[in-house]
């Protein structure tokens, strides 16, 4: 089913793409520096800036604080977002939204391919500047736990925001779901185990996926929605009761003899 041109030019649809593309310019400008070597002052003086002067080896604040960005951290783990995609896609299927859980399934599901296949492109080294503050066992760039967060959070928010009907409340839901990829993002950096630039990717590339599936959704359903439209327009059409006119009177006979007489 193809979707016309018009689909494709409305301010939603279009202002998702440009926000993509937009996000994917960030990631290529990004990865370009980090291939280059241009990124190694700037990504150690923030690194460093999470850490202790006196003691690198000690982030920043009292020892809940590194605790807290442990709880964080496991909000973007592979583990807790796969039960949480896990659990949308029992309910929408439970709710009978068949092509609502197809649009997650893919939507994820690409991501963390996508995720998984720049890691390997890169290879990027992790930081080695200062201990790690929890396990690791994959390369650094981008950063999976900020660009999975990113297609997740966003793409479940985009679709709870859609059921809101309050503006402001659909600016909450969106707002909390980039506010959970943010924190995400920075508690990668405050345990040492990406570099500053390898989140600023993983969020750039997440964004560019949840926005580029969203627009390309979002065309979808408005092309789907035409033509249900244009259906039940010819449906009407065909069901129309039809107007019988008089037929015209038969010549000859009656009226030459009224004529006549």
């Amino acid at each position: 089913m193809k979707t016309r041109l018009t689909d494709w030019l409305e301010p939603r649809i279009l202002g998702a793409i440009v926000a993509a593309t937009s996000a994917l310019w960030v990631f290529v400008e990004l990865a370009e520096e980090v291939v280059e070597g241009d990124t190694k002052g700037l990504d150690r003086a923030i690194l460093l800036a999470f850490r202790s002067p006196a003691d690198p080896a000690d982030p920043l604040g009292p020892r809940w604080l590194e605790e807290f960005a442990r709880d964080v951290t496991g909000l973007g783990s592979v583990g807790v977002l796969t039960i949480l995609i896990l659990a949308t896609l029992g309910f929408l299927l439970l709710a009978r939204r068949a092509r609502t859980a197809l649009f997650v399934l893919l939507a994820t599901g690409g991501g963390t391919l996508a995720s998984t296949l720049l890691k390997w492109g890169f290879d990027r080294p992790r930081p080695e500047l200062v201990p790690h503050g929890q396990y690791v066992y994959t390369s650094s760039f981008p950063s999976g736990h900020a660009m999975l967060s990113a297609v997740v959070y966003l793409t479940l928010g985009a679709l709870v925001a859609r059921l809101a009907r309050d503006r402001r409340l659909k600016l909450y839901i969106l707002a909390l779901a980039v506010f959970l990829a943010l924190i995400i993002g920075v508690s990668r950096v405050y345990l040492g185990v990406h570099w500053p630039s390898d989140v600023l990717a993983g969020w750039a590339a997440g964004a560019a996926w949840a926005l580029a599936c969203w627009g390309v959704a979002q065309a979808l359903r408005v092309d789907r929605e035409r033509r249900e439209g244009d259906g039940k327009a010819a449906a009407a059409v065909a069901h129309r009761p039809t107007i019988e006119t008089p037929s015209p009177p038969r010549g000859g006979g009656e009226g030459r003899g009224e004529v006549g007489e």
